[in-house]
């Protein structure tokens, strides 16, 4: 069999856990099903962030483009001259695999000059899967990551979608095909001015990621890899085509339009499944052995 087909014939065995991941816990009875939520942004500053703005070198933060006010993580372009392709992300310090993933936004404002084009207006998005920050070029654009795709609606009753799918530097398997395009629009609804959108990412390491817009299921897919394009200026060792990516960075982007972010919450679904160990959590889906802690007198399960 073609490795490809390989990989096709594999994203119909993915785990199909979304609907008990996204209701666990609300009960939350016992320690064991207690939902222990990693705030990523703590709402004071971007301790645990760092940018990687394209020209720019990792860390140089330019023209403030991240800030936190008011309680809130924004991006800003009041100190650009013109944005000239200087598309931005914010990585998290840590990369996971197998998390669910909550980030409330609104978008405000208007698009920075020399932005892009109309097909950034009320544009950003969180990449999954990213390349460590660290490996990307000084004017490499965007990280070789799976894109959730934010978009706000532009008025005038004209659809248009959020969370969507984009590729920079990778495929997804859609629908039993590898999907041959850049982006993949999601089923949800047109979200017009400046309200605040719940986006949720189930996200299942090198198996199965799922979207959900205010609490509706509104794109599937499985599968992520390394292939596509649409990402210029890349070391290409960070980019082995047709190997799948089990796990990455987190970041945040700028792209040319103001956007507020008031909530990044992760919570992580790998750890330890021994139920002798006092961490055992009843929603972990990835065993992870070497982080179980066992009290005096415990042991492992047979």
């Amino acid at each position: 069999m073609h490795p490809r087909s390989s990989l096709i014939a594999r994203s119909g065995r993915c785990i199909l856990l979304c609907a008990a991941l996204f209701t666990a816990g609300a009960a939350a009875d016992t320690p064991a099903e207690k939902e222990e939520w990693i705030t990523l942004f703590n709402g004071r500053d971007l301790s645990g962030w760092t940018p990687k703005i394209s020209h720019h070198a990792l860390g140089d933060n330019f023209g403030n483009t991240f800030r936190v006010e008011d309680g809130l993580l924004k991006v800003r372009y009041d100190q650009y001259k013109s944005f000239d392709g200087k598309f931005g992300h914010l990585f998290y310090q840590e990369p996971y695999s197998y998390y669910r993933l909550v980030v409330e936004y609104r978008f405000v404002g208007e698009q920075a000059p020399g932005g892009p084009g109309d097909w950034a207006l009320r544009n950003s998005g969180a990449m999954l899967h990213s390349q460590p920050p660290r490996t990307m070029e000084r004017d490499q654009d965007f990280p070789i990551s799976i894109e959730v795709q934010f978009l706000g609606g532009l008025g005038g009753g004209k659809a248009r979608s959020t969370l969507n799918l984009c590729t920079p530097g990778t495929d997804v398997v859609y629908q039993g095909s590898i999907y041959p395009e850049h982006c993949l629009e999601s089923a949800s609804k047109t979200y017009d001015g400046d309200q605040w959108v719940r986006a949720e990412m189930l996200v299942l390491g090198s198996g199965q990621i799922t979207h959900f817009v205010n609490g509706e299921k509104v794109l599937e897919y499985a599968l992520p890899q390394f292939g596509g394009g649409t990402v210029s200026n890349f070391d290409p060792a960070a980019k082995p085509d047709g190997k799948l990516i089990e796990g990455g960075y987190i970041s945040l982007q700028s792209e040319s339009h103001p956007v507020d972010f008031r909530k990044v919450e992760l919570l992580n679904l790998a750890g330890c499944m021994d139920h002798n160990a006092s961490n055992y959590k009843r929603y972990y889906v990835k065993s992870v052995p070497e982080s179980c802690v066992y009290a005096k007198g415990s042991k492992p399960a047979p």
